[in-house]
Parts: structure tokens; C-alpha cells; sequence
């Protein structure tokens, strides 16, 4: 029986890398057949095609990168002879990445996102086995028409839901609010639930002028003022508890929308989506009621990947409230 064929994308990140001598720290520097030479008995399974794209550590993948990678993952995956596409990704910017690519493509082909926490030079390499759950995922018929994939650990979680947790950890990323999907055991995919709620944003551009704002006690409203006085098209604010700012930000939140800035609300809380529920000062009652859009219950750094995507849509206010509040406030498709 012919075997499927997989695309392996090579983007980067500690997967790739060895420490050098020289300097005593771990950069790029494996190419993608000796990454490969490591993940034994793989041929068993799939005839594996690798495609070069770089190799990026992840903080030096930024949005526009993520586009062109994008691209390639829709040429990739729109040929006939392809299953499924994999991307080997630094973990530091993987969740970015990954819920850029689950929100800008409709497809029902499985696309799977993988790395590793530690480098080949380290004892413990994982990326061979987290390569092979790769593989394992991107072949099961199972793992069709569910978006937007991230593997690590043999274990499968939705893009939109997984985030990097811990800054050693061979199993960093989790999915806080609602756990994973699935396993991969015994060289198969095993899934215990499915993505709902998924959202699709129909656009090939980005919006890269979004700012990322972290609320804390007593803050005032000069990072906000700087935004917009730079240029900001967007911010994102990762607010207090169930979405509440220091009253001093209430001035600087209004200096945006009147400036035309959309602002969009999360919750600095790991968990948890953000609501009107107070109406003191700064409280998100007044918030909303000043034009402020809820992000539900992704971290700031989803919400404005989420936030580029929709602003190279629209830029009329209902339209972009809808697209970013879908799901979790309004029911409507966009």
C-alpha cells in the first residue's frame, strides 16, 4: 500500500540547534536532512518531502514572516499528493504562528506545528520524537478538519487554545482552559475531543501596527498615549481580572478611540474570558461603553495576531467588533 506523503516545513528554532564551542551557547545550525537522520524508523510510516524556509529562531519570526510562511503552507498544502503539511517552529513565537495560520486558512487537510525545548547538543533531545507525533498526526484521517495543530510532547492541541507555559519544561504547552485534544500513543493519534467554535478570517494581508499593553496596579495612560502618537492602528490591552483598568488608563484608553485606535481587551489571567461584569471606574461596564472590544479569553499575544488579521479586513467598527468578539459574544458568521 502506498504510503502518504507528508511536507515538512524547516523554519528553525532549538530543533535545529547545536551549541557552539565557540561562544557556549545553542544556535541554528542542523540542516533538515540531519534532523531527520534522527527520527528513526519514520520511512515506515510516510514518505516525508522537506521544504527549507530558514533557519529562524523564533523571537526573530515576526508577522510579516508569518505571512510568507503562509503562503508556502498553501502551495504546499494544495497539491494533490500531499496529506498533510508539518512546520518545525522555535517554541518562543510557535503559539503566534500557529493560531496566525489556524485563523487565515480554511482547510481540511490536517497542518501540524512542532519544535523542541531542547537543543541536539542537550541530553534529552525531544525534537526526533516530537517530529515523529508529527508525522503520526499530520497522516490520521482523524486529524482532518480541525485547524490548526501544535505537537509537542506527544501531546495534540488546538492552535487557538495552546499557549507555551513553562520556560524549560519538555510539556510547556497546554491548553489551560479546556486541556488537550488528544495523544499520540503507540505511533497513532488518539483524540479525546474536538475543536468548536473555530473561527475563519478570509484575508491575505496583516495589519502590522498592533501594540500589546500589559495592565498592572497604578498604571497610568503614557504607553497608550505613545501608541497612538506613534501610529498604532491597534491595541491590545491584557487587562486586570475579569477585564477592569487602574482608573489613570481611562484617559488614555478614550485619547485612542477618539484617535480612530481600536482597542481590544483580554485578561492578564491565564484563564478566562473578559466581560462587562463592573461598573465602577475602570471598571469594564464603562470600558465597554466607551468602545472598547472584548477579546474573550485569549492571552494578549493571540489577541493580536487576531487583531492584525482583521484590521487588513476591516476597519469599520461593528464589522471588527463582530470578527473579534465571534464566538464568545455574537453567533453570526462574518
Amino acid at each position: 500500500m502506498k504510503k502518504p506523503r507528508v511536507a515538512i516545513i524547516f523554519t528553525g528554532g532549538t530543533i535545529s540547534m547545536t551549541v557552539d564551542p565557540r561562544i557556549g551557547a545553542a544556535i541554528p545550525s542542523l540542516s533538515n536532512d540531519e534532523i531527520m537522520s534522527l527520527v528513526t524508523n519514520i520511512d515506515k510510516f510516510a514518505e516525508i518531502e522537506s521544504i527549507d524556509f530558514g533557519k529562524l529562531p523564533g523571537p526573530h519570526i515576526g508577522p510579516l514572516k508569518m505571512m510568507e510562511l503562509r503562503s508556502l503552507v498553501l502551495k504546499t498544502i494544495s497539491r494533490d499528493d500531499i496529506c498533510g503539511v508539518i512546520i518545525t517552529h522555535g517554541t518562543d513565537t510557535l503559539e503566534e504562528t500557529a493560531y496566525l495560520l489556524d485563523l487565515s486558512i480554511n482547510c481540511e487537510k490536517p497542518i501540524v506545528v512542532a519544535g523542541a525545548m531542547r537543543n541536539s547538543s542537550e541530553l534529552g533531545y525531544d525534537g526526533p520524537s516530537n517530529l515523529a507525533a508529527a508525522v503520526c498526526t499530520a497522516i490520521s484521517p482523524y486529524s482532518k478538519n480541525k485547524g490548526v495543530l501544535v505537537v509537542m510532547n506527544n501531546t495534540v492541541n488546538a492552535a487557538g487554545e495552546v499557549t507555551k507555559t513553562n520556560t524549560l519544561s519538555l510539556d510547556t504547552f497546554k491548553s489551560l482552559e479546556f486541556g488537550a485534544l488528544g495523544v499520540v500513543d503507540n505511533d497513532r493519534v488518539i483524540f479525546h475531543r474536538d475543536v468548536i467554535n473555530r473561527q475563519y478570517i478570509p484575508t491575505d494581508g496583516i495589519e502590522t501596527d498592533v501594540d500589546l499593553i500589559k495592565c498592572a496596579a497604578g498604571m497610568d495612560s503614557k504607553f497608550i498615549k505613545y501608541s497612538v502618537d506613534t501610529g498604532a492602528k491597534g491595541i491590545v490591552l491584557e487587562a486586570l481580572g475579569r477585564g477592569n483598568v487602574p482608573p489613570k488608563m481611562i484617559e488614555g484608553i478614550k485619547y485612542a478611540i477618539d484617535n480612530g485606535v481600536f482597542v481590544v481587551m483580554v485578561s492578564r489571567c491565564p484563564t478566562g474570558r473578559v466581560l462587562d461584569t463592573y461598573g465602577y471606574e475602570g471598571g469594564g461596564k464603562q470600558l465597554r461603553n466607551m468602545g472598547i472590544i472584548l477579546g474573550g479569553n485569549l492571552p494578549g499575544q493571540k489577541a493580536r495576531i487576531k487583531l492584525m488579521l482583521a484590521l487588513s479586513l476591516t476597519r469599520d467598527m461593528e464589522k471588527l467588533r463582530r470578527i473579534m468578539e465571534q464566538g464568545e459574544y455574537y453567533e453570526n458568521e462574518i
